[in-house]
């Protein structure tokens, strides 16, 4: 099985207060003289307290189209990402000699050649590295990553992955846009970026976290319009349609029961759910889903209230807090899941 040697989560430079962000928001999405009653109970809606963002917050008034904001992404998600794997390498007691597969996921800006590439002699990885930059996975990228590396590892035992998330959010926020979507998205989501090594298991020697035993992916049927984005010549504008925790309470408690089952364990068997911070009405819907005990999703409420949603790198950052604050019984078995785009849901089986 794949081992998980190390996470590492990071955050982009200048945090704010939720009302800091709010008022930005009203400044440059509203329009002028706008009542901003709605707009506030939104924000204050997701149960954020702050956020991180990749420029000062007096920057995104004059960032002007695609472009530029895609050019912040690739310079910011380029510098954010190298200190990522440089410091989850460390905390393995790896170099970047040791990595054989580089895997990347974003959804919130493009670049060709793509991000891991622009890496790759930055931290001095092998002329041979595999690379795979996945796009438009969303918050699911983050356990979709984890499970492509596992695929990968399977077959190749001796070797070692690294997964690099960077979601720089902020900067598909769509200026004079005072859409409901567009409102609850600059309420709820932060950018940061969070980096996972993990190990084929014939290695030794490296740092001990937990096992990844199964993964599995659902796509939802008749869904795929509720979530994404829309391409505009001013960037990402986000579609999120209210219907999303309806498709989670409909869906989800067959998918986690029968994934568990494949391997004689129930819900109740799962010493610990490592969730990814959809929002408060979505993780809601997963633990009324779930029938999940009081306090379970603790360590992702706690998440979603100190940084907001940062798309797919979100889920590693709950996996790193669970590892450090609430770490499992060794032996005993946890779930991680992410949804995303699709609309589907990856399911991670982890061994602590």
């Amino acid at each position: 099985m794949t081992r998980i040697a190390a996470v590492h989560g990071a955050l982009a430079t200048h945090r704010h207060a939720q009302s800091e962000i709010t008022d930005m928001v009203a400044r440059t999405c509203l329009p002028e003289g706008a009542d901003r009653s709605v707009l506030d109970r939104l924000h204050r809606g997701a149960k954020v307290r702050t956020r991180h963002t990749t420029l000062p917050l007096e920057q995104y008034e004059a960032l002007d189209g695609f472009g530029a904001a895609n050019d912040v992404f690739i310079a910011a998600a380029t510098d954010m990402g190298a200190k990522a794997v440089w410091e989850a390498l460390r905390l393995a007691g790896l170099s970047a000699a040791d990595v054989d597969l580089l895997v990347f996921t974003s959804v919130t800006g493009i670049a060709a050649p793509s991000i891991d590439a622009r890496l790759a002699g930055r931290l001095g990885l092998r002329p041979d590295v595999r690379r795979l930059p996945m796009f438009g996975l969303g918050c699911a990228g983050g356990a979709a990553g984890l499970s492509r590396m596992h695929d990968y590892l399977l077959g190749r035992p001796d070797q070692v992955a690294v997964l690099l998330s960077v979601e720089l959010c902020s900067l598909t926020f769509q200026r004079g846009d005072a859409s409901l979507a567009n409102l609850v998205a600059t309420g709820l989501f932060g950018d940061g970026a969070a980096a996972v090594v993990a190990c084929g298991g014939r290695r030794t020697g490296e740092a001990v976290g937990p096992t990844i035993v199964d993964t599995r992916s659902r796509l939802y049927p008749d869904s795929g319009g509720i979530m994404g984005w829309k391409i505009r010549s001013s960037g990402f504008q986000v579609v999120l349609d209210p219907a999303i925790p309806d498709v989670v309470r409909r869906h989800l408690a067959a998918d986690v029961e029968g994934f568990l089952g494949d391997h004689g364990l129930k819900p109740k068997d799962v010493s610990a759910w490592v969730c990814h911070p959809g929002g408060p009405r979505v993780l809601e819907a997963v633990g009324e889903a779930l029938d999940l005990p009081d306090g379970a999703l603790d360590v992702t409420w706690r998440h979603l209230a100190e940084v907001g949603n940062l798309s797919s790198s979100s889920v590693l950052h709950v996996l790193r807090d669970t590892l450090a604050t609430r770490r499992p019984p060794t032996g005993t078995p946890g779930v991680l899941l992410a949804m995303g785009p699709g609309f589907a849901c990856e399911l991670v089986l982890l061994r602590w």
